[in-house]
């Protein structure tokens, strides 16, 4: 074992947070959190991981559930496509795998929504193979420790990252080893300010107490263009009733519900708006590619020409999966 390997595994000895899928093998309950926990904090995945083991135990009853109940329970967590592949994935191993969890790299990518990160995570946690895991906090490690300027989103970067974490890990307990890498990116080596002076790996690091380069790395080619968009909602609601529309197409939010929208190019109220609606709320919504500025509207009106909606149960709403952006306005409707 490298001194590198030996030292950080030594840490998450002594350092590792207590986590539930950290105490099992099962193929099963990693998976879920390694998919739960792709650009979702610990903190704020865990109930949803802990609730996600309580209605659907075990594969094969996710794979029965129909995928409304299962986007209800992703309600808040974002990014519902993870949540779509996790129906389809589990259904794929119940048909092609008699709903065992198959246990092989190769036959792991294969499966719907899993990528190299999430095989390596499975490989190794749940079936002890020496499979490298490469997430952010890895990228931030390596190109730290090892001074490594290769942009962490090109194809080549890509490739020189798992073949330097591949060289790393040990053919005995490579799940701790995996486990502690990403344990001290997640608490050591965070983003920003990391403290250096309390490293164990500061002797031999590349970066330690060179500020601007620890601020520099990892490095990626360029940001992503962040599009604008503008979207429109009508709050219709009578004594038992309330519009609901469900969206479709691949577009964000797909097949979650939401009030009847209409998205225009700029702010202005929709014409077919103009004379039966009232602007009561507006805020700007915030995801990883697209700026969201929305506009709530109530109006008296049961039908508004051009805009198609059902009527739904009051009662039943809350069965409705719906995105973030109408949670936030249904908090301010309640305050």
């Amino acid at each position: 074992m490298t001194d590198f390997a030996l030292l950080i595994s030594d840490w998450y000895r002594l350092n590792a947070r207590e986590l539930p899928w950290r105490s099992t093998k099962n193929a099963y309950f990693i998976w879920l959190s390694e998919v739960i926990l792709q650009q979702t904090r610990v903190d704020q995945g865990m109930k949803y991981y802990l609730n996600l083991i309580e209605n659907y135990p075990n594969l094969k009853q996710l794979a029965d559930a129909d995928e409304e109940s299962i986007l209800k329970l992703w309600q808040g967590l974002g990014y519902y496509s993870r949540a779509r592949n996790l129906h389809k994935t589990a259904q794929q191993v119940r048909d092609e795998y008699q709903g065992e969890f198959p246990k092989t790299y190769s036959e792991i990518i294969q499966l719907k929504g899993i990528g190299p990160y999430t095989a390596a995570a499975i490989s190794s946690f749940a079936f002890d193979l020496p499979h490298a895991v490469v997430d952010g906090n890895v990228y931030r490690i390596l190109s730290r420790y090892y001074g490594i300027d290769e942009p962490i989103d090109s194809t080549q970067g890509k490739k020189t990252f798992q073949a330097l974490a591949d060289s790393l890990i040990p053919s005995s307990d490579p799940a701790l080893f995996n486990q502690a890498i990403m344990e001290f990116g997640a608490m050591q080596c965070i983003p920003n300010n990391p403290n250096c002076e309390s490293c164990v790996l500061n002797q031999s690091c590349f970066s330690a107490f060179n500020s601007e380069l620890i601020k520099k790395l990892p490095i990626k080619k360029g940001k992503t263009k962040v599009r604008k968009r503008y979207f429109h909602y009508l709050h219709i609601e009578n004594k038992h009733e309330i519009a609901l529309d469900q969206r479709t197409g691949k577009d964000v939010w797909e097949k979650l519900y939401e009030f009847p929208m209409i998205e225009s190019t700029d702010e202005s109220i929709p014409l077919i708006f103009a004379d039966s609606a009232q602007l009561i709320y507006q805020t700007k919504h915030i995801l990883s590619h697209q700026h969201i500025y929305a506009f709530f509207y109530t109006s008296d009106k049961s039908e508004i020409a051009g805009l198609d909606f059902k009527f739904v149960e009051k009662s039943h709403f809350e069965d409705y999966p719906i995105h973030r952006l109408m949670e936030k306005y249904l908090e301010s409707n309640s305050k």
